[in-house]
């Protein structure tokens, strides 16, 4: 009888005294990101990860209201028909122009698509399920992976952070993302068959740089859902760190009960429960892109 391979843990070599991080590094915090004398133009990076469930919008809404916390200018585009970035920022979708609009619709003016969030600094591009037809409708359109880019290049030179919220596929909409972007930030849970679907993504990035954006780059791949009192979870992230190597980012979410809730406040969890761990952690994150150079 042939049995599945198991997960062992695996441990990058550090010589060092300090103590380590759950990827095996020496655990740091990174320094608080300076003020920026002027704003713009946005570099645009998409969170992706073709499987549900990751943490992406979870990541989105709360890197955005990170970095607008530290002074950046955030546009985050709901770039998935369920809504569920737009919902979490108790965003109206209902009788105003969305993605959608922007996209196929006729609304040619985004500026009339942006809404203020309740966190300044922080604005947003909502979406509803009418989303979920854009991809019937630009398969027959010229250019098609280029839709989005046509649309953000009017409003881009306004912010200093455009974020991405993609829908869980590989799909036109996240080709269109993927085309649009400067970077890509992969949130992966630390369970074994969000693992396994890491590869695919990267060979679609791999993809869309040869045939369609030269210029994106992988900005690094989070670690969420991470329990650290689990074997389980240690061994997935032993084995990201192991293959990914430098790409997989020093910070770290871990799961908490903290985030389910802010999702029913509608708040982010910097603005539902500030002093947590896992608010802490975002702003961590968002420090670390900063000092990588993936955000200004």
């Amino acid at each position: 009888m042939t049995h599945a391979p198991t997960l062992e843990p695996v441990r990058l070599a550090v010589d060092t005294d300090q103590p380590l991080g759950p990827t095996g590094r020496p655990k740091r915090e990174f320094p608080t990101p300076p003020a920026l004398r002027a704003h713009g133009p946005a570099r645009v990076i998409a969170l992706c990860n073709q499987k549900g469930g990751v943490g992406k919008t979870t990541s989105t809404v709360n890197l955005g209201a990170a970095l607008a916390d530290y002074g950046r200018s955030v546009l985050l585009i709901d770039f998935d028909p369920q809504g569920a970035l737009s919902a979490n920022l108790k965003v109206e979708t209902e009788d105003v122009p969305t993605i959608y609009d922007l996209l196929v619709g006729s609304e040619r003016d985004p500026s009339l698509a942006i809404q203020q969030t309740q966190i300044p600094g922080l604005d947003i591009i909502p979406a509803n399920i009418d989303l979920s037809a854009a991809e019937v409708y630009l398969v027959n359109e010229v250019a098609r992976e280029h839709a989005l880019s046509r649309v953000l290049r009017h409003v881009v030179d306004r912010y200093d952070v455009v974020l991405i919220d993609c829908q869980p596929s590989l799909g036109l909409l996240t080709v269109n993302a993927l085309t649009t972007a400067h970077g890509v930030l992969i949130p992966l849970a630390c369970e074994y068959f969000a693992l396994r679907g890491v590869s695919l993504l990267v060979d679609t990035i791999d993809k869309v740089r040869d045939r369609l954006n030269p210029h994106i780059a992988l900005d690094g791949i989070v670690g969420t859902m991470y329990d650290p009192r689990t074997l389980h979870s240690r061994e997935v992230l032993d084995r990201v760190v192991e293959a990914f190597q430098g790409d997989v980012l020093e910070t770290v979410i871990s799961r908490t009960v903290k985030f389910p809730d802010a999702s029913v406040a509608r708040e982010p969890i910097l603005e539902y429960a500030p002093e947590h761990s896992a608010a802490h952690a975002y702003r961590q994150l968002a420090c670390e892109l900063v000092a990588r150079g993936s955000v200004v």
